[in-house]
This record gives structure tokens, C-alpha cells and sequence, in this order.
């Protein structure tokens, strides 16, 4: 028959159990038992800045994103101008027939007739100041008495300058009179600049080389 605890032995047990339960309590706040690896259990504050943190620390090793390369060999030049080939082609064929035009001259003809050849490759208002700005007309009457005529002959030698609606080119002008007597005339190098003007290319402007045209208007 079980022997029957006194009520001083059943005390002693009662409080070496609630110590146990006590001892037990302490370890399992101190060890966190019950949370998973995740955090679940932790406040819904931190586990958000925990995520903002992370993703934070994501987008840092981003690696950059390089900018695609030419080799030299494979530039292609004409791509960085504001014209195509055949639009600077053109241009430079009007700077061109400009400087062979202000070479040409037939002295049977009249001035106004010379000025005309010329103010067809130019704009209006720098056709209307052509006259006033060629030396022509003062050796006319003499010219004309020697049977003389001029003609023009040109070359395009460079790019100056250039803009989205214009260009300058230095041109070399030749002038060859036939005459009584033959003569040739180097007439130098010009700086002409030339404008789209409605679809068509037109001279903006013309004179010496060394005179430092910009094709600024």
C-alpha cells in the first residue's frame, strides 16, 4: 500500500514544481523559443524596415550598365553633321558657281547683266547688294573696248564653319580674260556662306578668306 504524503512533504513538492515552471518560463523568453527563423513573430515596424533595408542593399551591387562603344575604324563622320552627303554636295556646288560666276565676265554685256549671273545663286536681299559690292563696273567702258571677257573658273578648298541651316566654304577664284592681250588673274580665296533658303541652297554672303567670315548674319 502507497505510503501518504504529510501535508509538510506535499508543500515541498508544490514548490519545487512552481520553481521548475519558473526556471522553464525564464529560459524560453531568453531563448526565443516558439519564433522561426523568419521572424514572424517579431513587431510588423521592424520587419518593414528590415525589407526596406534589404532592398536597399539589393539595388547598391546593381552593376552599371555600359554605354555602347565605336570602334575608331567604324565612325562614320558624316553622321555627326547636321547634313547629309549630298545636301553638303549641293551646298558646296552653289558656294562654288558663285566664285566661278564672279569671275565671269562678258564686257559686250552690260553690268546689270554680270550682277544678274550672280544674284541667281543668292539669296534676295544679299542679290540686291551685289552691285554695290563688285569693283566690276569701274573698269567696264574700258574692258568693253578691248574686246575683253573673263571667265570664272573656282575650286571648293575646305569647310570653315557650319550650323544646322548653314555653311562656309573657302573657295579658290580664278579669272581668265581673253582679250587683245590674254591675261589670267588669280582672284584668291573666298569665304562663301551659303543658307537653305525654301528647299535650295543660296549665298549668304561672300568675300575674302582672310577676312574672317564666320557666315554669322
Amino acid at each position: 500500500m502507497a505510503k501518504t504524503l504529510t501535508d509538510r512533504q506535499q508543500r515541498a513538492v508544490f514548490a519545487v514544481l512552481v520553481a521548475a515552471l519558473v526556471v522553464f518560463a525564464v529560459y524560453l523568453s531568453i531563448t526565443g523559443f516558439g519564433q522561426d527563423d523568419g521572424g514572424q513573430d517579431a513587431p510588423q515596424g521592424q520587419a518593414d524596415q528590415d525589407s526596406r533595408e534589404g532592398e536597399g542593399d539589393q539595388s547598391a551591387i546593381v552593376p552599371p550598365s555600359p554605354i555602347p562603344t565605336t570602334a575608331a575604324e567604324d565612325m562614320q563622320v558624316l553622321d555627326w553633321l547636321p547634313f547629309s552627303e549630298s545636301e553638303l554636295q549641293a551646298a558646296a556646288a552653289t558656294a562654288q558657281g558663285f566664285a566661278e560666276a564672279y569671275g565671269t565676265i562678258d564686257y559686250s554685256e552690260s553690268p546689270d547683266a554680270y550682277y544678274q549671273s550672280m544674284a541667281e545663286l543668292a539669296t534676295e536681299e544679299y542679290g540686291e547688294t551685289l552691285s554695290q559690292s563688285s569693283g566690276a563696273a569701274a573698269m567696264w567702258q574700258e574692258m568693253s573696248e578691248d574686246n575683253a571677257t573673263s571667265q570664272g573658273r573656282a575650286n571648293v578648298e575646305s569647310i570653315r564653319s557650319f550650323d544646322d541651316e548653314s555653311v562656309v566654304f573657302v573657295v579658290r577664284a580664278q579669272s581668265i580674260t581673253t582679250s587683245d592681250s590674254d591675261a589670267s588673274e588669280d582672284l584668291g580665296e573666298y569665304a562663301i556662306t551659303v543658307v537653305s533658303d525654301q528647299g535650295e541652297w543660296k549665298v549668304f554672303d561672300f568675300q575674302p578668306a582672310d577676312a574672317g567670315n564666320l557666315g554669322e548674319g
